[in-house]
């Protein structure tokens, strides 16, 4: 099968290894890809949005099969687009349509879509430019700390936790008034605090069917002990210690069940990855968010865990059949350590040699995974990105994974790399 991967991060670095190291997989391209992906692929020159392009490239070399690994070209349409071509729309395109892509595109659809369907989630309201006066009085009444969300896309930057009735109100002014977030903030969701430990579930679906991939917990702030700026993701852990079968249960029940058959119901096409953004509060799961791909770096911790051919879960998911697939997984744990150019997630620089790249423990141990690499005309690897590499240990143990983890790290260095040291302690400290 030849296939054609979207996208240029660490989560597409991770599909390609995992599509590679299928027998079902013949060629693989990676549209536009990274160093990374370049050592295992063909890299093309194509960006992800650029739809006539890419249906021109599929027609040429007569792709079997697109897997879109951003959210972006499934907020444009992208499967919408291939749908609407008579000679393209018999290729399976893992993502789902412009109206499911809604889940993550627009905050307020999404809070919409759980009322309806009865999913637990935090209370909330929208506001726009027109009632913001009703907005800054909703505000007085709301418990703090107040969320405020932006609506649109905002890069993972739209979500501010505010800790005082002012400083909320100070923001939805900067988000309405001042576009704050562009676009993205036109509409403003002011949502009700949970506060309990987050972790994410992955589901896999063909609209109909789905399989629960491994569950997975992030780590957000640039700083240890989670503080500082908010960011792309500095680390993930999978399994999650705390998620034990009776909440995973709980999540299924409540929240996957009622999510694929309201995507059902309301006749929304729905063929992917759904990540579902959830807070563990005093044991019952809630939705804090829905995105409509694979987190990243959460898929390079949830991926090695999946031990069953991944390109025949993708056609699955691609042509219907899901319900006829044998989801395997792996029993052991993975620490993914994400290392980032010296100031992320404000101002870094970026075409810094990269060093180190060749002293990899064996896979068994540890995985490279890039994100914002590129290679130099002289074939080095540089940083091309913020979040630069993302680098995943496997264990018995979560202790044994997070050691191979930062053995792996302490081998690559680059002119301001930094990351976090303290991935995971958290979930080793609940143990105890």
């Amino acid at each position: 099968m030849d296939i054609l991967l979207l996208g240029s991060g660490g989560r597409e670095h991770a599909f390609a290894w995992k599509i590679v190291n299928s027998p079902k997989c013949t060629k693989l391209y990676v549209a536009p890809g990274n160093a990374g992906t370049a050592e295992i692929a063909e890299n093309i020159n194509l960006a992800v949005s650029d739809f006539e392009g890419i249906a021109q490239f599929v027609k040429e070399k007569n792709i079997d099969m697109v897997v879109v690994g951003p959210e972006e070209p499934l907020v444009k349409g992208i499967v919408d687009f291939f749908q609407s071509k008579g000679d393209l729309k018999h290729i399976p395109i893992i993502g789902p349509s412009k109206q499911g892509a809604q889940l993550e595109g627009s905050k307020d659809f999404s809070k919409k879509f759980m009322e309806k369907h009865g999913i637990p989630t935090a209370g909330s309201q929208t506001f726009t430019k027109v009632n913001i006066e009703k907005g800054l009085e909703y505000i007085d009444y709301q418990e703090t700390p107040i969320v405020l969300k932006a609506d649109g896309l905002a890069a993972g930057k739209g979500v501010l936790i505010c800790k005082t009735h002012e400083e909320a109100k100070d923001a939805l002014k900067e988000m309405l008034l001042e576009s704050k977030f562009g676009a993205a903030s036109e509409k403003v969701v002011i949502e009700q605090f949970l506060s309990g430990i987050e972790l994410s579930v992955f589901v896999a679906t063909d609209g109909h069917h789905y399989r629960i991939l491994p569950e997975a917990k992030d780590y957000k702030r640039i700083g240890e002990q989670d503080t500082g700026l908010n960011t792309g993701g500095m680390g993930a852990i999978s399994p999650v210690p705390f998620a034990d079968q009776e909440f995973l249960n709980k999540v299924e029940k409540r929240i996957v069940i009622p999510t694929i058959k309201g995507l059902e119901n309301e006749e929304i096409t729905y063929t992917g990855f759904l990540f579902i953004g959830l807070m563990n509060v005093n044991g019952d799961p809630y939705v804090i968010e829905y995105n409509v791909r694979m987190g990243d770096p959460e898929t390079q911790a949830v991926l090695p865990r999946i031990k069953s051919d991944f390109v025949d879960l993708l056609y699955a998911m691609g042509t219907q059949q899901l319900h006829s697939y044998p989801l395997e997984i792996n029993d052991f744990f993975t620490s993914t350590v994400v290392m980032v150019a010296g100031g992320y997630p404000e101002d870094y620089r970026k075409g810094d040699i990269i060093f180190g790249l060749e002293n990899l423990l064996p896979e068994s141990k540890a995985k490279v995974f890039h994100a914002g690499t590129k290679l130099s005309p002289s074939g080095e690897v540089l940083t091309n990105g913020g979040r630069v590499l993302a680098i995943t240990g496997k264990g018995q143990k979560l202790e044994e994974a997070l050691e191979n983890a930062y053995a792996q790290v302490l081998k690559i260095n680059w002119n301001g790399a930094y990351f976090r040291r303290d991935i995971g302690q958290d979930l080793l400290n609940l143990k105890k």
